[in-house]
């Protein structure tokens, strides 16, 4: 299982959203961080993870944020 990691510091929404959404739905998705760097970004990315049933994640704050997301198995 090999972990991507997603840069969308800097972006304006909702290209945080946007990428992260690709990201996901690419073939290749196990596991994937994501780093964002505004609250509204965060949150955002969390309403559209919130939205998949086949997703887990996790939060760090930090400097900036990251989230840690992974596929369901099953």
């Amino acid at each position: 299982m090999e972990k991507k990691i997603l840069d969308v510091r800097g972006l304006s929404c909702p290209q945080p959203v946007y990428e992260t959404k690709k990201a996901i739905e690419h073939p290749s998705f196990d596991v994937l961080e994501v780093l964002v760097d505004t609250k509204t970004a965060l949150e955002n990315i969390k309403r559209l993870l919130d939205s998949r049933k086949d997703i887990q994640y996790t939060v760090e704050e930090r400097e900036d944020y990251k989230v840690t997301l992974s596929k369901l198995m099953g």
